[in-house]
């Protein structure tokens, strides 16, 4: 964590539209996805790293009974590890208040944005369907957690199969099928420092952030899902500007990760 002086220096440049790593006020740092990180035991996995924020994604899967309420649909469910090995300041043990919102962030983007159809997971309504597991592990920390996170959610969602079921009707680890998936959302964050909007955070500059505001958008471009964060306030015209700006970003990185699945899948 940087300290009181850094504090100042740090929101003093955004003032003056400028960062101590010499970037635009919402440019974001270099991005590298490996897919298929994890190519024995994932049932598709991506890892991201976003400048020195690193997080490895990893989809598995499984047969449960469908919720009571909801007999025709299968399971998503989406957890978030944070521990020391990424960074001091997080702990073992239970997911704490950080790691449950960006789980939450992650999997809501998914669901409202409709990119699994989750009556395709129904194996038999009302008693087996599988459960589709998004397991988000960060290795490193330097800011910017959501937009990693979502980022390999993607990634690794599109890389994505589920185990065929055998005569026996258990999961065949040897025979795949494609998850079904319906576009590829994405999901980003700007933050208020000061008076100046500001993309991909860095932990330094986390530390002075007022708020933050993350949208999920579609590939039509609308908005599915938006949180806020951090207790300082957000204008009209703040909003507007985070929105209008993650509507074009979310163009690139949508390209980019369709990029790195291509090279994968050749």
């Amino acid at each position: 964590m940087v300290n009181r002086i850094n504090d100042k220096n740090i929101s003093k440049l955004i003032e003056k539209n400028e960062r101590l790593d010499g970037r635009d006020l919402y440019e974001f740092r270099d991005l590298k996805i490996t897919p298929n990180y994890i190519n024995e035991t994932a049932d598709g996995s991506a890892m991201i790293e976003l400048g020195d924020t690193k997080v490895l994604v990893g989809i598995s899967t499984d047969l449960e009974s469908p919720y009571p309420d909801v007999p025709d649909q299968g399971m998503l469910i989406t957890n978030v590890e944070l521990t020391p090995m990424a960074a001091p300041h997080y702990e073992p043990g239970p997911p704490g208040d950080e790691a449950t919102e960006i789980a939450r962030v992650v999997d809501r983007g998914i669901r409202e944005s409709g990119v699994i159809d989750l009556t395709d997971l129904v194996v038999e309504e009302g008693e087996t369907c599988y459960a589709v597991f998004i397991d988000i592990h960060v290795l490193d920390y330097d800011g910017n957690l959501m937009d990693a996170a979502s980022i390999g959610a993607a990634a690794a969602l599109l890389l994505g199969r589920l185990p065929e079921i055998d005569e026996d009707g258990e999961l065949d680890r040897d025979t795949y099928k494609d998850l079904p998936i319906n576009g590829l959302p994405i999901t980003l964050t700007g933050s208020k420092i000061g008076s100046k909007i500001v993309f991909d955070t860095t932990a330094d500059e986390e530390d002075v952030r007022d708020s933050r505001l993350t949208a999920t958008v579609k590939e039509d471009g609308n908005i599915v899902n938006m949180q806020k964060g951090e207790s300082g306030p957000l204008s009209n015209e703040d909003i507007m500007e985070i929105l209008e700006t993650i509507q074009k970003k979310a163009e690139i990185y949508r390209e980019r990760i369709k990029e790195a699945v291509e090279v994968q899948e050749d």
